[in-house]
């Protein structure tokens, strides 16, 4: 399933839905209504129902049809971000490539690390398709784009074996790490990766049986339709198992959590020269089997 958050013209109230074939959007909860089912009422509660939820949206979208009140085209709504995770958990240097280019630019370290390098995002960080990015020049002149494959947890992680952990992802999506590099403090990333904007996240949720290996999905980045970043997520140094294993060796990872599993190269830090995001840039993240995330930049001084 692709699962969203919408909302319809003229009412900004957010809505679970699910994208159909044919780029329509069902609205769930008014087909549960219909059908006399109760849901959660938005899309972190679909995932933390689990199992039983996804049984009964399944059974749901079975039975809808193009000529069903509850279904209207995708260009008649807006999306938003999914879901507000409770916690983002962004790792850096994923890729070898990445790893390389931030030692030239980004004066990392040059030596492949030999654990995941973790860093948070805060949920008020978070944005959705369409939803602008940020640019304010009185904090930053190095704004840069990150294509990074989301992973959505959909039951509760703690000391998890790496041989179990794809058992507790719910699904996958979308996020752009978006970065003041010229923000770094004393090494620390909290508040170049933190700032409000600074994570759009979406189009939408595919769950996870749809992906059948996310080891090996192409991803890609372009500003203004120009390619910045042509990779596949085969080149993670450390894979989404390991991630979920590390992470929580020592932290409760809980439904609707989002781990953003790191940037290939071809970072605007890594251009020679270095090109950043400007206002009125468009940056379009897009990974292989769940769709494209695009955000304008604004100035927001």
């Amino acid at each position: 399933m692709r699962l969203l958050t919408y909302c319809i013209p003229g009412d900004d109230t957010p809505r679970p839905g699910a994208l159909l074939a044919g780029d329509r959007v069902a609205d769930l909860t008014a087909l549960a209504s219909a059908a006399g089912v109760r849901l959660p009422p938005d899309l972190l509660g679909l995932v933390a129902g689990g199992e039983p939820v996804l049984a009964a949206v399944r059974e749901l979208l079975a039975g809808a049809t193009a000529e069903d009140s509850a279904v209207r085209p995708l260009t008649e709504v807006s999306l938003r971000a999914p879901l507000r995770p409770g916690k983002i958990v962004g790792v850096g240097l994923n890729y070898v490539e990445h790893v390389a280019e931030s030692h030239r630019t980004l004066d990392t370290e040059r030596e492949l690390p030999d654990r995941p390098v973790l860093f948070s995002k805060p949920s008020t960080a978070v944005t959705g398709p369409g939803q602008p990015v940020l640019h304010n020049a009185e904090l930053t002149k190095q704004l840069d784009w990150e294509c990074e494959l989301a992973v959505v947890i959909g039951t509760p992680a703690f000391r998890v074996d790496e041989a179990d952990a794809l058992r507790h992802v719910f699904g996958y999506s979308i996020v752009n790490d978006i970065s003041a590099r010229d923000q770094r403090r004393s090494g620390q990333w909290f508040f170049s990766k933190g700032q409000d904007s600074y994570a759009p996240f979406g189009p939408v949720v595919v769950t996870a049986d749809e992906i059948p290996d996310p080891q090996r999905l192409d991803l890609s980045l372009r500003v203004n339709g120009e390619l910045r970043q042509d990779s596949n997520t085969r080149h993670m140094l450390f894979g989404i198992a390991r991630l979920i294993a590390d992470i929580s060796s020592g932290v409760t990872l809980e439904p609707g959590d989002v781990i953003a599993t790191g940037s290939p190269s071809g970072v605007g830090a890594g251009m020679v020269p270095p090109q950043f995001l400007r206002p009125g840039d468009l940056v379009e993240a897009t990974i292989e089997g769940i769709g494209t995330l695009a955000n304008p930049v604004v100035d927001a001084r």
